[in-house]
């Protein structure tokens, strides 16, 4: 087993309970242990940042430091949670410590997303070889958000406006991956509370790009904007006078899928817009 630092977050204990397990499921059949960090805090990426400066760096800085006394890389799934840990440790690498924690910080260890993890450091092979059912005629795109890349200082990510982890593990598994120009635009899902009609007119832009791709589904790897672009589409609907029913998939879902995960089903069967009948209709799911 390949065993490596695993910082889940809070949305995967609460809202994207279907994105832990299948990122267990996933990892577990790939030969992955993720060694959950001990004592973990929420890294305060819904509102520290608006509340204090001080506080949205110390609270992700604080599961570094513990990440750091494990000594194996950082795999995080949430993409706002892991634009906070990028941040800090940014700040932490730059030799500034919070106030009142001791910070003896070496940094001697990667922060990945689990995307990016599974295609750089798993790797085509070993995704293609535990392939049961391929995900054969399923047409997706495959949506990044806005945090997973930028800032590309902080993040390093090679190429912010175009990322290809996901597109490469949805080819690996078969899937007809679909061009498209929105992977990384904001789908609005931190204005959502605030500034709903912003939101949704955000949202339904993402839905009409896809469906102008010639995609199905799309697939995500953040749980806000899963949420987002599943939980609304009622209502865009009501709004723009045409109905949206487009299934917003977890990549580590179709992962599972295609593994033949005897768990896939009741993952799937969370969502606020049903994507069984597409799957069972692709004949991928019984």
């Amino acid at each position: 087993m390949l065993k490596v630092s695993y910082y889940p977050g809070c949305s995967l204990e609460g809202t994207a309970r279907e994105y832990a397990e299948s990122i267990a499921a996933v990892s577990k059949m790939l030969g992955i242990e993720l060694a959950e960090l001990e004592d973990w805090n929420c890294c305060g990426a819904s509102s520290a940042h608006a509340m204090s400066d001080e506080l949205a760096f110390a609270l992700p800085a604080r599961n570094l430091l513990i990440a750091d006394k494990a000594g194996k890389d950082l795999v995080v799934p949430c993409a706002a949670c892991y634009s906070r840990l990028k941040t800090a440790e940014k700040k932490l690498k730059n030799g500034k410590k919070p106030a009142e924690m001791e910070a003896n910080y070496q940094g001697g260890f990667q922060v990945k997303h689990f995307s990016s993890y599974l295609w750089e450091e798993i790797g085509e092979k070993s995704v293609r070889e535990k392939i049961a059912k391929p995900l054969n005629g399923l047409k997706v795109v495959c949506y990044y958000g806005c945090l997973i890349t930028r800032p590309p200082e902080t993040t390093g990510a090679a190429d912010p406006d175009n990322p290809e982890s996901m597109d490469n593990l949805m080819e690996a598994l078969g899937a007809d991956v679909r061009p498209w120009s929105y992977k990384t635009d904001c789908c609005g899902g931190g204005h959502s509370l605030t500034l709903p009609e912003i939101a949704r007119k955000l949202t339904q832009k993402l839905f009409d790009m896809a469906a102008e791709a010639g995609a199905e589904a799309i697939v995500t790897a953040c749980p806000m904007c899963q949420s987002n672009l599943d939980s609304y589409q009622p209502e865009i609907s009501r709004e723009a006078g045409k109905e949206y029913r487009i299934p917003i998939f977890y990549f580590t879902e179709l992962m599972g899928l295609a593994f033949g995960h005897p768990s896939a089903g009741k993952w799937l069967a969370r969502h606020m817009v049903d994507p069984r009948p597409l799957l069972r209709q692709k004949g991928l799911l019984s």
